[in-house]
């Protein structure tokens, strides 16, 4: 990466407004201008301007349906850089906390959230540590055979990993310890809301580990359920 194309991603990143939009974005899903304008705090036209910068920085795309203009995130290395970004700035002392609310939503997402499309939080960095624990994973987050067998058999869905890579290490902002992404972080992720062992909270990226989940993840995993409850 050369030195302007480092300063326009940081500039791009140097707004709260924007900095709101692509933390909300980090859930995965295509948001409209509208709703990403409510996510920042400012008007609807304001917003277009802030959008269209992100997209712009190769951060977001976009593409059109009717009346609509929906926005994700490029692809996983962008949420990866912005989980990266945020878990250097923790060691920042940020603005305190002054609701319930806030707190409450603060404390949901380090205990499980989605990072993109793979799990993180406390939730998402017990089960890393429980694949590397059990020889499906190595610390180096390279897939073992017995872990790729593991991901076909113990899921309930085959894996199709894609063309994309299949494991990446994603530093956790909560944790600062890493949380297993890639394809086949997106395949746990997946599995785990389509078996009902997770469930989102509300319309955000917080995650709540069900009583299914907990027993699941025992039983496959050895996870413990003071670990991600």
């Amino acid at each position: 990466m050369s030195a302007e194309a480092l300063a326009a991603v940081a500039g791009a990143l140097a707004d709260p407004t924007r900095a709101r939009m692509l933390t909300a974005l980090m859930d995965g899903r295509a948001w409209t201008a509208t709703e990403l304008s409510r996510a920042g705090g400012v008007a609807a036209s304001t917003a277009s301007e802030h959008l269209t910068r992100l997209v712009g920085a190769g951060l977001l795309v976009e593409h059109r349906q009717g009346r609509h203009r929906y926005l994700r995130l490029a692809d996983e290395r962008v949420a990866e850089m912005l989980e990266s970004v945020a878990s250097l700035g923790g060691a920042v002392a940020g603005p305190p906390v002054r609701s319930l609310r806030a707190s409450s939503t603060a404390h949901a997402l380090a205990r499980g959230r989605t990072c993109y499309d793979h799990l993180a939080g406390r939730l998402g960095v017990a089960v890393t540590e429980a694949l590397v624990a059990r020889g499906l994973l190595e610390e180096t987050m390279a897939l073992t055979a017995a872990g790729r067998a593991w991901l076909d058999e113990a899921l309930g869905a085959p894996f199709t990993p894609g063309r994309r890579p299949l494991t990446r290490s994603c530093l956790d902002w909560t944790e600062r310890r890493p949380h297993l992404a890639g394809a086949a972080g997106a395949h746990v992720c997946a599995a785990f809301l389509a078996n009902g062992w997770v469930r989102r909270v509300g319309t955000g990226r917080a995650l709540l580990v069900t009583p299914d989940g907990a027993a699941a993840m025992g039983r496959l995993l050895g996870v413990a359920p003071e670990a991600v409850t």
